[in-house]
């Protein structure tokens, strides 16, 4: 098994008043060679938005682009006209392909919008964009996995263009769980959203995060307190 561990207080900040964000990989002004990217996993932001301020029109393209709101609301505007609304509870997926132009803004003008935005590398180049968007029962997920994001949408989860899958978990009472492989041969990359957790002997806070490859067996992970886990299974090579 071969492994790697990313504090929270390690990673990437910026703050330009209207937006906060924390960049477990180099992105924008954080550079860091030996954080390039986890497999096809290219960035994990934690981002804040300022009430009613934005990300202005920009490009993206071959990129699967997944938004996960913690709190607030956000507005996604593109260049063919498109828009919507995602709120905390929801997921979003982008599946940027030949290419897309579009803006993110805060869709509140008092209170302030944070999420997670992960990118991962398509499978191939020149998809058709496309769109999804899903608001997940919460109840799916207390003590037990529940799949947001996959391949082939199993499980009634969120289709990307990658051999891909992205899974959360609440914890209340539970106090171990394994992780599985859904395909062999990927890597998986833990981040601890809320409380502490424990992975293969590795103790991690709130917002560490720790990627595990070239394993065979399921995981362990020992929770140390009620905590939210949040599982990017991700092709290595």
């Amino acid at each position: 098994m071969k492994k790697i561990i990313h504090r929270a207080e390690e990673r990437g900040y910026a703050d330009y008043e209207w937006l906060k964000s924390a960049h477990s990989f180099s992105y924008g002004d954080y550079y860091n060679r030996e954080r390039m990217q986890f497999g096809k996993l290219r960035v994990l932001n934690e981002d804040m938005v300022a009430p009613g301020k934005r990300f202005d029109m920009h490009p993206h393209q071959d990129m699967e682009i997944i938004t996960i709101p913690l709190s607030g609301t956000l507005k996604h505007t593109d260049k063919m006209g498109i828009e919507s609304i995602v709120t905390a509870g929801e997921v979003k997926v982008m599946s940027a392909g030949t290419g897309i132009r579009h803006s993110e803004s805060n869709a509140s003008s008092t209170e302030p919008v944070s999420l997670f935005q992960i990118w991962i590398f398509s499978d191939q180049t020149g998809h058709k964009p496309r769109y999804a968007q899903k608001r997940f029962d919460p109840s799916g997920r207390k003590e037990k996995w529940q799949l947001l994001v996959s391949s082939d949408g199993r499980f009634d989860s969120l289709r990307i263009h990658q051999n891909a899958f992205i899974s959360i978990i609440d914890t209340e009472n539970l106090e171990q769980i394994s992780y599985s492989l859904n395909s062999p041969g990927n890597g998986v990359y833990f981040m601890v959203v809320e409380g502490i957790a424990e992975a293969e002997g590795e103790l991690l806070e709130k917002r560490d995060a720790a990627g595990f490859w070239a394993f065979s067996d399921a995981l362990v992970i020992d929770f140390k307190q009620p905590s939210t886990l949040l599982a990017i299974e991700i092709p290595v090579h």
